[in-house]
């Protein structure tokens, strides 16, 4: 039963990655797929949360308009990245451990991005900036990766708290 739901919540992430507000030409959108994967690692904990990001973000890639620079990018922008989003299952005995892991498993998920921008994209860092030339690739980064998760982030704990009393009513899968 447990793969059987993984494949529904990695579907309706994957349905839900077509409804997006695209910030960066290069890749980054305000969206809410990671709210399936958040739920399906809050029932079945984090190995299979964990597992079905990783499929998640491969199919992502590869079918629904990802953009990488070379098997690096693929790994960490896509597989690894949606691998850190079932991490939020950490939180599946907590109270309000669905939101709270909305939050752990976003956090985790920039700590991915961020680890690429500063080793991959930092080719696409602009050398100048209001006149100013620098090289941060920290800084660009977080700033990048951080103007879509932060909202990603909100808008997935308001999801998950709106989810929570809907949610306990279906069959414990613990």
């Amino acid at each position: 039963m447990a793969i059987v739901e993984g494949a529904l919540c990695i579907a309706m992430a994957y349905a839900l990655s077509f409804v997006k507000f695209k910030i960066w030409p290069e890749g980054g959108s305000i969206d809410i797929v990671m709210v399936p994967l958040f739920i399906y690692a809050w029932r079945r904990g984090v190995g299979w949360g964990v597992a079905a990001g990783l499929i998640f973000g491969t199919i992502k890639c590869f079918f629904a308009g990802g953009f990488a620079w070379g098997w690096q990018s693929i790994l960490l922008d896509y597989s690894i990245a949606y691998a850190a989003v079932g991490l939020g299952g950490l939180t599946r005995n907590m109270k309000y451990g669905l939101p709270i892991g909305a939050v752990v498993g976003s956090v985790c998920r920039f700590i991915i991005h961020f680890i690429s921008g500063v080793t991959i994209y930092k080719i696409l860092e602009p050398e100048t900036f209001a006149g100013t030339t620098y090289s941060n690739p920290v800084l660009y980064s977080i700033v990048y990766n951080g103007s879509y998760m932060v909202v990603n982030m909100i808008l997935a704990v308001i999801v998950c708290f709106l989810l929570i009393k809907p949610l306990e009513k279906l069959p414990s899968a613990k």
